[in-house]
C-alpha cells in the first residue's frame, strides 16, 4: 500500500540581528536561512518593498517557483505515461500581490506560462491537452486559495 501522507520538515534561522534586534522597525535586517536535510541553504529575505534584500529569494517569489516546478513535474510524469516525448520545458511565471488596509496582503492569482518543446508534430495537440491534468495533480495548486492559470505554448524540435 503506497505511502499516504508525507512530511516535509526544514530549519529556519533568523539571520538579520544587526546588534539591537527589532527595537526598531528599521534596525533589523529580513535576512534568514532555509535548511533542510543534506540540502544547501536557501537565502531569504523580505521583498525589497518590505525593507528585504533583493539579492535573497522573498516568499512571494518561492510560492510562485513551488506553483511553476509542481506543475513541471506533474506535466512530465503525465508526458512519460501519455507516449508524449518532451525534450524542452521553460517557465516564466508571475504572481501578482494585492495589499489590503492594515499591512496585509494576499496573492490574487498566479500565471504559468509553460514553453514546451515535443518530439514530433502529432504529439503537439496531445501535449497541450496534458496542462489541464497536470493542475489538476499538481499538489501545490491544490492548496492555494486563488486561481492558477496557465498559458501553455507547444512547439515542435
Amino acid at each position: 500500500m503506497p505511502k499516504t501522507s508525507h512530511r516535509y520538515a526544514l530549519s529556519l534561522t533568523w539571520t538579520g540581528d544587526r546588534g539591537s534586534g527589532t527595537s526598531d522597525y528599521r534596525a533589523f535586517s529580513r535576512a534568514h536561512e532555509v535548511t533542510g536535510p543534506g540540502l544547501p541553504p536557501l537565502l531569504g529575505s523580505a521583498d525589497p518593498a518590505f525593507r528585504g534584500e533583493s539579492g535573497r529569494w522573498n516568499p512571494e517569489q518561492l510560492l510562485v517557483a513551488a506553483l511553476s516546478q509542481c506543475h513541471l513535474l506533474a506535466y512530465l510524469h503525465l508526458c512519460a505515461t501519455a507516449g508524449v516525448v518532451a525534450t524542452g520545458y521553460a517557465d516564466q511565471p508571475e504572481g501578482v500581490l494585492t495589499r489590503t488596509a492594515g499591512g496585509g496582503g494576499h496573492f490574487t492569482e498566479v500565471v504559468l506560462r509553460p514553453r514546451v518543446t515535443v518530439a514530433a508534430a502529432d504529439q503537439v495537440e496531445r501535449a497541450v491537452a496534458l496542462h489541464p491534468e497536470a493542475h489538476r495533480r499538481c499538489f501545490i495548486a491544490n492548496s492555494v486559495n486563488f486561481p492558477v492559470r496557465h498559458e501553455p505554448v507547444v512547439s515542435v524540435g
